[in-house]
Order: structure tokens, then C-alpha cells, then sequence
């Protein structure tokens, strides 16, 4: 029987299962937009306007994805050739710095939701409101900062917890790469 996993963990994954979820969408949009014109000489209403949204959605959920697990930046010829002091530092600097800069976006995003639900922009066809899925990216945002959050806190207190380094210290990408 396996111990139940942390809280954090479970979010981690549920924000990670959405980021997923929204791909699929925006993937089964196009494609059915796609079969649509092709063979029926016809298009979803408002497909343009939801296609867009769609993409600023999973552009937000993506960003929130990476922002925990550090594995989508590599090469970093600073953080290689120090030791494993300095490595920590520049991690939880980075992070830190990450985090700054996606909660000041996060904020601005806010505004523009509220702009968006204030100014009642519609979509062309359907006039339907768009505010709702400015805030559905806006919540993509704020995963993002969680999990950066989530990232910095684990770097100073129990830098262990972290599911995408090795033990000595690189990251998943080049520890595997070393292997083979």
C-alpha cells in the first residue's frame, strides 16, 4: 500500500491533467473545424473568436504546466560549470525572479478580464461574452504562480521533493543523456 501523496503533489497533477485537457480541445476544435469546411462548406459559429480564446487558454494552462517541474530549460552554461551552492542559488534566484514577473502578469491579465467583462466584449456571431474565457486563462495564470510558488518553496526548504532533478544535481534532460 503506497502513502497518499501531498497535497501539493495532487495539485500539481490536477493543474498538469487540465493543461492537458485544454490541448486536447483546442486539438479537437481545429480539427473539427477543419472536417467542417473541407467536406460540409461549413463552419462552428463564433470559431474564430472561441479558436483564439482557446489558444490564449491553453497558452496560460501551458505556461502553468512548465512552471513547476524546471525540465523545459536545459542549457544554461553558468548553472554547469558551478557547484552545487552556487546551482541552488541560481535556481531559487531564477525562480524567484520567475515568479515576480508571472505574478505582475498575472495581475495585469486580471485587469484585462475585468476590462473585458466591464467593456461586455462579445463574440461576432453568437454575441456571446468573452470575459469568461479571459478568466478561464487568467486561472491558468494564477496555477502558474502556485506552482512557481510551490517550485521556490521546495528549492530553499526540501529541494528532494523536486521531480525533475537527480541527485547530483542536473537536470532530468542531461542526467539521462549522460546515461546513454
Amino acid at each position: 500500500m503506497s502513502a497518499a501523496k501531498p497535497l501539493t503533489d495532487r495539485i500539481i497533477n490536477v493543474i498538469e491533467w487540465l493543461a492537458a485537457t485544454f490541448v486536447g480541445i483546442v486539438a479537437a476544435d481545429i480539427f473539427i473545424s477543419v472536417i467542417l469546411r473541407k467536406f460540409f462548406n461549413t463552419s462552428i459559429p463564433d470559431s474564430y473568436d472561441l479558436g483564439r480564446q482557446l489558444l490564449g487558454i491553453l497558452i496560460f494552462w501551458g505556461i502553468a504546466a512548465t512552471s513547476y517541474r524546471g525540465g523545459h530549460i536545459t542549457v544554461d552554461l553558468l548553472w554547469t560549470g558551478a557547484g552545487p551552492r552556487l546551482r541552488r542559488f541560481i535556481d531559487v534566484f531564477a525562480t524567484l525572479v520567475v515568479l515576480l514577473v508571472v505574478t505582475v502578469q498575472t495581475v495585469m491579465l486580471f485587469d484585462k478580464v475585468k476590462h473585458t467583462y466591464a467593456d461586455n466584449v462579445l463574440t461576432y456571431d453568437l454575441n456571446l461574452p468573452t470575459w469568461p474565457l479571459a478568466a478561464l486563462a487568467w486561472a491558468g495564470d494564477v496555477c502558474a504562480v502556485v506552482l512557481i510558488a510551490i517550485r521556490a518553496w521546495r528549492l530553499v526548504v526540501s529541494p528532494e521533493l523536486l521531480h525533475d532533478e537527480h541527485a547530483d544535481g542536473r537536470p532530468a534532460d542531461l542526467a539521462d543523456t549522460a546515461q546513454h
